[in-house]
């Protein structure tokens, strides 16, 4: 069964933004070989509960709790792909200016990612991720990699994103994307992903 996007979380959500793009040709204009790539990002500006603080050695109310969030970053997810799967997957972080980034990363450990690995159909390669600090409209590449092997060479990718409303300086931006396929004309061999 799937839950509602507004599945509740322990933590203090200001906003949730969904950016899509969809990718039809390559730079040189080459049509794509099949599918076009459907990227989705999923973010959430949450309230940083180690902001304007001194620093903290016990980030675990983070990490322990996140598993609600990851659950709503699945569900959300889910409904944008609207039917399609997705094949790779990554994370990322955007901790406003009054956090450190390590504030970031606790958001997104295994706890939050395994509740969102279930939703969206499993994966059995780690979740690559990235982050750092900054303010509204900082840009922020997000990694992607195949979501059951990592060294599937034609799903290795990003998607880049910037939001005019986040994260004000107590918040992290935290940040899920998807895509339903690699690069279009991947070249570069390697493992298949029709091989895993």
């Amino acid at each position: 069964m799937i839950n509602k996007p507004s599945t509740p979380t322990p933590f203090s959500i200001r906003r949730w933004t969904t950016y899509e793009e969809e990718i039809l040709a390559t730079e040189s204009h080459h049509p794509a070989d099949g599918h076009p790539i459907r990227k989705i990002v999923i973010g959430a500006c949450v309230r940083n509960p180690f902001a304007n603080g001194a620093h903290t050695a016990d980030l675990s109310p983070v990490v322990d709790q996140s598993a609600a969030l990851g659950e709503a970053f699945g569900n959300r997810i889910l409904r944008a792909l609207d039917g399609d799967i997705h094949s790779s997957v990554g994370k990322a972080c955007l901790v406003g200016l009054n956090g450190e980034y390590e504030h970031g990363n606790a958001f997104l450990t295994a706890a939050f990612a395994n509740p969102l690995r279930d939703i969206l159909g499993g994966g059995k390669a780690w979740i690559p991720s990235t982050g750092k600090r900054g303010g509204p409209m900082t840009p922020i590449d997000i990694p992607l990699a195949h979501k059951h092997e990592l060294y599937v060479r034609s799903h290795y990718d990003t998607v880049t994103v910037a939001f005019s409303d986040g994260p004000n300086p107590d918040e992290v931006l935290v940040l899920v994307a998807v895509a339903t396929r690699g690069r279009l004309h991947a070249r570069l061999g390697g493992l298949s992903a029709g091989a895993i």
